[in-house]
């Protein structure tokens, strides 16, 4: 898959998972890895920009699996930006769908 068509989604994507619940850095990319390949890489960038910018708070929890993870769950100004970008999403993906519709 092309890397720019990944890179212009992988926020949404990432803001619509953690809308439905609570996530650590892997889990985000396990979810979305289910769908089209990301490495580890990409996502840990992006989750610290979205901290940084408040549409996260994180916490720490235990695991039975190593050290304690760090989750990310959505802030409601992220909620906001979640529902901004998949309005122009939606509106996007249907102009494309439209312009292929006529080849």
């Amino acid at each position: 898959m092309n890397v720019q068509f990944k890179k212009g989604v992988l926020e949404l994507c990432v803001l619509v998972l953690t809308s439905k619940k609570d996530r650590y850095g892997y889990e985000l990319v396990e979810e979305i890895s289910k769908k089209f390949e990301i490495s580890e890489g990409t996502i840990y960038p992006l989750v610290r920009r979205l901290t940084k910018e408040g549409l996260f708070s994180t916490y720490l929890m235990e695991s039975n699996e190593g050290p304690p993870r760090k989750y990310y769950r959505i802030t409601e100004k992220g909620i906001e930006l979640k529902n901004e970008l998949l309005q122009d999403w939606q509106q996007f993906t249907k102009g494309v769908n439209e312009m292929l519709e006529e080849e």
